[in-house]
Order: C-alpha cells, then sequence, then structure tokens
C-alpha cells in the first residue's frame, strides 16, 4: 500500500505516467468515446468522472510548462469558443494545481479523434 497516492490511480495507470516524458500526450475521455479504436492503451476509471480522474492524474503528474497550451479540448459543436461546465471546471483545476493561468487549445472534433493514434494512452471515465 503506497501513502499519499490516490487510490484512483491502479499501478497500471502510475506506471503510464511514470514512462511518459515531455511532449508525450495523454488522453482523457468520457464513455461515448471510442477509446479501444484508437489502438492505443487504454486504462478504464469505470465509474469516476473526468473532473475526478484528473484531480488524480494532476497530484502526480505535471502539465509541461514550455508549451502555450499543455491541455488541450475538443471543441464542442464545432464552435471553438464554446465550452462545456466540465471543461470549465478542468481548466480551473488544472489552473489552480499548476498555479499558473492556462489556457486550452482547442482541436477540433475530427482531429482530436485522429489525434488518439499518436497518444500515449487514454484513459477512460464514466
Amino acid at each position: 500500500m503506497l501513502k499519499g497516492i490516490d487510490p484512483l490511480l491502479s499501478g497500471e495507470l502510475l506506471r503510464i505516467l511514470d514512462d511518459m516524458g515531455h511532449g508525450d500526450q495523454l488522453m482523457l475521455v468520457d464513455r461515448n468515446y471510442p477509446a479501444v479504436s484508437s489502438g492505443r492503451p487504454v486504462v478504464r476509471l469505470g465509474e469516476a468522472s473526468i473532473i475526478r480522474a484528473a484531480t488524480a492524474i494532476l497530484s502526480v503528474l505535471p502539465l509541461d510548462s514550455f508549451i502555450e497550451h499543455p491541455i488541450e479540448r475538443m471543441e464542442v459543436e464545432d464552435d471553438p469558443v464554446r465550452t462545456t461546465a466540465t471543461q470549465d471546471e478542468l481548466l480551473a483545476l488544472a489552473s489552480s494545481v499548476e498555479g499558473r493561468a492556462l489556457e486550452y487549445g482547442v482541436v477540433p472534433r475530427l482531429e482530436f479523434y485522429q489525434r488518439a493514434q499518436g497518444v500515449y494512452a487514454i484513459v477512460h471515465t464514466l
């Protein structure tokens, strides 16, 4: 048993996070995302929400500080300005954890799906 490690972070997920280096990308997606079809490793977190998963991940994984947008989101209904409540909450969480103001990089929906082919792993939530 490890002390101080969020119990949501399984050994498999901790290994993936530990293996990641600068520039590696992790996708955090919900149950509607076709994660398995990307061909990348998928870690299922069951009933955890995106915010719960992000809280656990950000407790051990620093975001790259040398790029303009260390977090990105899929655009909502082909509108790059529109966001969801979950996206807003995640941005506030990441900014708080990082101790700096962050802005999303916005990725068009179809490009988001294409990018899944090159990410390190996909974390799949509720």
